[in-house]
């Protein structure tokens, strides 16, 4: 029997995930930013100011940022004086993020196109690696998870930043509305494109929660594991170690 990896709510051939997670943030990476704000209400540019400020990037240390193609962590971190080298398996993300650096006048960033599953880095490479909103979109999340804990030395710190599912009795209810109705409408309406927007939505739903997601990141190799929900878990932080 071959093997199935999810797509939203659908199941496909894990063979077949890559390609069209690849084909879903193609079509969206020209108004990707413009989307998160639009879902989030702008709420995601303070969820990325607390995640950063967790990470705590030091001047002049080695960071992997995974799946940050249009460089929102990356800019961040590289004001703190952090080497830092953004991968994303989308060129077409990684554009995006080339062109917004070029406009900010940022140089020294490291732009890689890069599988989570399969990095081209050496072992023990950075200082800490980074994900934000891309390990749900990731076909086999354990095989990202023991790579980051490769490439990462001994001391070097994981942070994870991904939508989980509220505990708040109430909210959850009305998020579950507004982002099953009305996100794929703003997709069409500011994007052209529902169908990439509700697949989005989706695959936040087939996320593992937080308590399962953690222990995969334990079982991955890191220690000190700790999670810190957000808006009752709508997003969560998830962090540990590797010695």
């Amino acid at each position: 029997m071959s093997e199935t990896a999810s797509f939203g709510y659908r199941d496909v051939e894990a063979s077949d995930k890559q390609g069209m997670v690849r084909a879903v943030f193609s079509n969206v990476a020209s108004k990707y930013d413009l989307m998160n704000d639009a879902m989030s209400a702008g709420a995601h540019r303070l969820w990325k100011d607390q995640f950063v400020n967790r990470v705590k990037p030091r001047r002049d240390e080695a960071i992997l940022d995974m799946a940050g193609g249009t460089g929102d962590i990356a800019f961040r971190m590289h004001k703190h004086g952090a080497r830092v080298t953004v991968s994303d398996i989308n060129p077409e993300m990684l554009a995006v993020g080339v062109e917004r650096a070029q406009k900010k006048g940022l140089e020294g960033l490291i732009w890689s196109e890069q599988n989570a599953e399969e990095l081209s880095f050496g072992d023990r490479a950075f200082d800490a690696y980074t994900i934000a909103f891309g390990i749900r979109n990731v076909t086999h999340i354990d095989k990202a998870l023991r790579e980051a804990h490769r490439v990462l030395k001994f001391g070097g710190r994981f942070f994870c930043l991904e939508f989980s599912t509220t505990n708040w009795p109430g909210f959850s209810d009305v998020y579950d509305v507004y982002s099953h109705r009305l996100v794929p409408k703003l997709g069409k309406l500011l994007a052209d494109d529902e169908d990439s927007y509700r697949y989005l939505i989706e695959s936040i739903r087939r996320f593992p929660p937080m308590p399962e997601f953690e222990r995969m990141i334990r079982e991955a190799g890191f220690v000190q594991t700790k999670v810190e929900p957000i808006l009752g878990g709508l997003v969560a932080i998830h962090s540990g170690w590797k010695i």
